[in-house]
């Protein structure tokens, strides 16, 4: 075999579409150790590694004829060996610039649905990041107008024996909810949490929610509107089992008049 003939089989070869008797020739020079076989294998496998990395470019039908014509002319002058077999068909390189460019462009569309998925990931953690924030300002707005309410009240609680040192400020307004503050309460025991009740007159005391506090003893707790529930007489927080229950249980640690 010539050169022009082992690097036709070194890239059909490459493409993984070489067949029949003409692998086991170009594989019995690979074995051979046959220098120009090997390089020209070496160089159409880079080609297509390359080929792969690149955005893909389909040539014009333009290019196709005259690379066709120019295949028929070489056959045409390239001398016919003598052979008692019939000569084997020439394969045409146009499949090996067709195979890069599909090549090139299944590469192109892979990281093009990478970076979308990535940008679509990164805009839903936004529009997440985003909800949450207008939810923030919302009860920051909310808050602010039950501050600027005159019906609101101010209600101090006083810390009791379990935690005596404790106290707690309850921002209240009957139609609009409100805001708890509390420090010096000790860390609730595992499986522990403060609930806060509201009492009115010699009804059953209401939840209103349960907090905890963090390592100083501080904590807050928002409180909604309740549903039900005019004017409360006293505010106190109890110490319940996680999640708290539908009536005080434990002990209480903090209490106070409105």
């Amino acid at each position: 075999m010539n050169q022009d003939e082992i690097r036709e089989l070194a890239a059909v070869y490459a493409l993984g579409s070489l067949d029949g008797e003409d692998v086991a020739r170009f594989e019995a020079l690979l074995r051979s150790g046959d220098p120009e076989a090997i390089a020209a294998l070496r160089e159409f496998e880079s080609t297509l590694v390359s080929l792969a990395g690149e955005s893909p470019a389909v040539p014009p039908p333009s290019a196709k004829v005259a690379l066709m014509q120019r295949v028929a002319v070489e056959d045409a002058r390239a001398p016919r060996p003598a052979l008692t077999m019939p000569p084997r068909r020439r394969r045409s390189v146009w499949p090996i610039v067709w195979a890069g460019a599909m090549a090139a462009g299944i590469a192109a569309i892979v990281v093009g649905l990478s970076v979308s998925g990535r940008y679509e990931q990164r805009l839903e953690a936004l529009s997440r990041e985003a909800a949450t924030l207008k939810a923030e300002v919302d009860r920051d707005r909310q808050l602010v107008a039950i501050i600027r309410d005159p019906a609101t009240e101010i209600v101090a609680l006083a810390g009791l024996e379990p935690a005596p040192g404790s106290r707690a400020r309850m921002i209240w307004n009957e139609r609009g909810g409100g805001l708890l503050v509390a420090a010096g309460l000790p860390a609730a025991p595992a499986g522990k949490t403060y609930q806060l009740w509201a009492i009115v007159g010699k009804q059953a005391p209401v939840s209103a929610g349960v907090f905890t506090v963090d390592a100083d003893g501080s904590g807050s707790l928002r409180v909604p509107t309740l549903a039900g529930v005019g004017k409360v007489d006293v505010f106190a927080v109890t110490l319940e089992p996680a999640g708290g229950l539908s009536a005080p249980s434990g002990p209480m640690y903090l209490a106070g008049k409105s």
